[in-house]
């Protein structure tokens, strides 16, 4: 489903070059759970951001399914990560001046296409209440717990039913048990909706539910783990 070959991002400090991956080629299967760890500076947000289309590789070409995202036009790209993507982040990013519901809603708004204000505030409501929110909908996030916020974070990037989920670091903020339902949450998606998981973790224990776990160390692909999963 997404194949990037010869990834090669650098940075430049005055005339000093900063080479943050150093030649990453990986595929991800549809459907796969994948888990992208290692420590600080290793470079796997980096290498999450041009999977997901945020962020330019200096060299190399990222393919979803048979196109190259590199060649596409901002405006087409940006309709790629707003349909078929979904993205959570660590820090949430959610719009302090709007309640939960309308921070899921935003998305599909912004969507163009077919679906009436009525239709995607009830799909809305419908994922809150999935993951446990119903009674905290025009609740704005400064009034959420780091764990409920994080879950409207995820609400929102499941609004336009996207083939690939991108969390980076998404317990990284949370207490334990908040990050265990999270953790649940992402489990669940992938088994029973199929949803392709790519995540970078600190988590162990998330980790170990993935397919895969790929280990970066200084812009390099180190070592893969395939994970058995029991019958």
């Amino acid at each position: 489903m997404l194949d990037a070959r010869n990834i090669t991002k650098a940075y430049f400090e005055g005339d000093k070059e900063l080479q943050v991956l150093k030649g990453i080629n990986l595929k991800i299967a549809r459907g796969e759970f994948l888990s992208i760890v290692g420590p600080s500076g290793a470079g796997k947000s980096t290498l999450l951001h041009i999977l997901g289309g945020l962020d330019e590789p200096s060299r190399g070409e990222v393919y979803l399914d048979d196109f190259c995202l590199s060649s596409l036009k901002d405006a087409q790209k940006a309709m790629i990560r707003n349909t078929r993507f979904g993205f959570v982040f660590q820090f949430y990013h959610l719009l302090r001046e709007f309640s939960a519901l309308e921070n899921v809603m935003l998305p599909a708004f912004l969507k163009k296409g077919e679906k009436k204000e009525e239709e995607i505030k009830d799909k809305a409501k419908g994922l809150l209440d999935f993951l446990g929110l119903s009674s905290r909908l025009t609740h704005r996030p400064s009034e959420l717990s780091g764990g409920e916020q994080q879950r409207v974070a995820l609400a929102r990037a499941l609004i336009n039913d996207p083939e690939i989920l991108f969390c980076d670091e998404p317990t990284g903020n949370l207490d334990s048990e908040a990050g265990k339902q999270i953790r649940a949450m992402l489990f669940e998606l992938n088994h029973k909706k199929k949803t392709t998981v790519v995540v970078v973790t600190h988590s162990r224990e998330l980790a170990q539910g993935s397919n895969r776990i790929l280990n970066i160390f200084d812009g390099r692909i180190v070592s893969t783990e395939e994970i058995l999963k029991k019958p």
